[in-house]
């Protein structure tokens, strides 16, 4: 028979005892149906009562708005929600936070273009002098409890206290430290501060690191600043070499005052020692004197007389006998070697 056959057979004659070919369809699709839903179900059921938690998180599970407990990381089952709510913060890593300046990682080159945020890094010093400061800090989550629930924004909330901590140390110090030497110093000032007042907070916040990028005078003054730091190493230089002049002239000074004194001492000791020789020489003769006037006038007369005309050439010519021919029998002496008249 024809296929438009109006016994609607399609071409099947009445001892063709085959089945319809579509008879088995329906019911196959509601199987496959089932499953489906079942899998789905399954999946959503899973998905509901299960969380995971990765390496660097811990899981904090909050009950009806209660802190309930803590998990490690791994595969775990909770209530659905709104029963269970899970915060998964980042206990292991360590945060960064710049201020002054923010460093934009997407450049091709991969060192980073950065650009600065005057508004954070413009600092006044103790010495009324404006300082630019960039800084880097690093942190991390102490305590995942007191991270999640004592503060509301705890990244804005690190970023502040640094600011206003760098400012504080800042507003202590004259600017010439902060530029030279005190970079350390300053750096572990700021965090002490800082942990200071996240403590304070209850934040559960560690500071691991302050760093200092950039230090520098404002822009617009840093060539007079130059000029000024010259001018001081300058002084500072003219300083140390008057101090090595002090040091070496002073000491000099100083040996040719000493040795002055003890030769002026060493003079006066003496002149007090023939002073009191020759009073002591005196009194002794005094007192002989007093004792035998007559003889101690005689002895002095003969002993200043033999002093003076001791070394005198001297012809003695007695008035009463006359003149009576001399012969010398020694050799004569010369008048200005012997001081004889």
């Amino acid at each position: 028979m024809p296929w438009d056959s109006p016994n609607g057979d399609n071409g099947r004659g009445p001892l063709d005892k085959r089945k319809p070919l579509t008879l088995g369809w329906p019911r196959m699709t509601g199987a496959v149906r089932l499953l489906l839903a079942a899998v789905v179900t399954a999946a959503a059921a899973f998905y509901a009562l299960t969380f995971h938690v990765n390496p660097d998180e811990l899981g904090v599970v909050m009950r009806f708005g209660k802190v309930d407990r803590q998990e490690p990381p791994g595969l775990h089952f909770r209530m659905p929600y709104p029963i269970d709510v899970v915060h998964l913060p980042k206990v292991t890593r360590q945060n960064i936070i710049e201020i002054g300046m923010r460093t934009d990682l997407g450049t091709r080159t991969g060192s980073g273009r950065v650009s600065y945020v005057r508004e954070e890094s413009l600092m006044l010093t103790a010495d009324e002098n404006i300082v630019d400061i960039n800084f880097v800090v690093y942190w991390r989550i102490q305590d995942a409890q007191k991270y999640l629930f004592n503060i509301r924004d705890p990244e804005e909330t690190v970023k502040e206290v640094a600011e206003s901590a760098m400012r504080e140390i800042v507003g202590q110090s004259n600017i010439q430290p902060i530029l030279t030497g005190a970079r350390q110093k300053t750096e572990q000032a700021v965090q002490t501060l800082m942990q200071g007042v996240l403590d304070t907070y209850v934040a559960g916040i560690r500071i691991d690191q302050i760093q200092l990028q950039k230090i520098d005078p404002p822009t617009q003054v840093i060539d007079a600043f130059r000029d000024v730091q010259a001018a001081a190493a300058d002084k500072e230089k003219l300083q140390n070499e008057a101090s090595a002049y002090a040091s070496r002239i002073i000491p000099e000074a100083r040996g040719d005052a000493e040795r002055i004194l003890q030769g002026a001492k060493g003079f006066q000791q003496q002149t007090v020692a023939e002073a009191a020789g020759q009073t002591s020489r005196f009194l002794k003769i005094l007192e002989q004197y007093q004792k035998a006037p007559d003889v101690t006038r005689t002895r002095l007369y003969l002993e200043t007389m033999e002093r003076v005309l001791g070394g005198s050439n001297i012809t003695i010519i007695d008035s009463n006998a006359g003149i009576v021919p001399y012969l010398s029998l020694e050799p004569p002496r010369d008048r200005k070697a012997t001081g004889t008249r």
